[in-house]
This record gives C-alpha cells, sequence and structure tokens, in this order.
C-alpha cells in the first residue's frame, strides 16, 4: 500500500504553478487574477476567503477580496457581479457562500458569466 502525502503533493503543484507564473511574467505576460467577493462577516467565510488570498500570493496571482457589508442588497450585489463579469485585468471570480437572507443566492450565482 502507498502512502500519499497529501501536503507534499499539494506543496509541488503550488511549486509548478507559481513556475509558470514566474515565466509569464518574465515574458511581460498577463498573470491570472482571482477576486473573491464577500457579503457580511461570516468568520469560517472570511477564513477561507484569506486562504484563497494567500494561495494567490504564494503562486504569484493577483487577488482581490471584495468585502461588501451585510446589509448589501441583491441589486447592489449583481452590480458588483456584472462589473466584475466586464473587467478584463480579472480572470475568475468566486462569490462566498452563504449569502444574507435578502439576497436570492441561486440568482447571484447565475448572474456570474462562466467566461
Amino acid at each position: 500500500m502507498t502512502i500519499l502525502d497529501g501536503k507534499k503533493v499539494s506543496n509541488d503543484i503550488k511549486n509548478e504553478i507559481k513556475a509558470e507564473v514566474d515565466k509569464m511574467k518574465a515574458n511581460g505576460e498577463k498573470v491570472p487574477h482571482l477576486a473573491a467577493v464577500i457579503v457580511g462577516n461570516d468568520g469560517a467565510s472570511l477564513t477561507y476567503v484569506g486562504s484563497k488570498v494567500r494561495a494567490c500570493e504564494r503562486v504569484g496571482f493577483e487577488s482581490t477580496m471584495v468585502r461588501l457589508s451585510n446589509t448589501t442588497s441583491e441589486i447592489e450585489l449583481l452590480d458588483k457581479i456584472e462589473a466584475l463579469n466586464n473587467n478584463d485585468d480579472i480572470d475568475g471570480f468566486i462569490i462566498q457562500l452563504p449569502l444574507p437572507p435578502q439576497i436570492d443566492t441561486q440568482k447571484v450565482l447565475m448572474a456570474v458569466h462562466p467566461r
């Protein structure tokens, strides 16, 4: 039986990604940029998104954390998503769940453009 060292494999993959990103930077290419949208102050969500930001830093990606208050309306959040959808500097983004009760989660997730 072979035992897999998950932490080592994870670090190896991150090192491979960092090497590729370093090449991109050396060639003057745009590096990937991930944004994360968080609405409210859920501790577990803040920890999760913070870990994504640190992972981006480790491999050389750009990252942006968009923090919105717990009182953000659905329309305000949809407007922010539309702005991210149309921002050519952003290559991908996540909407951290859960969302406050005044926001329709399904509607928000469907507003994220798949490209």
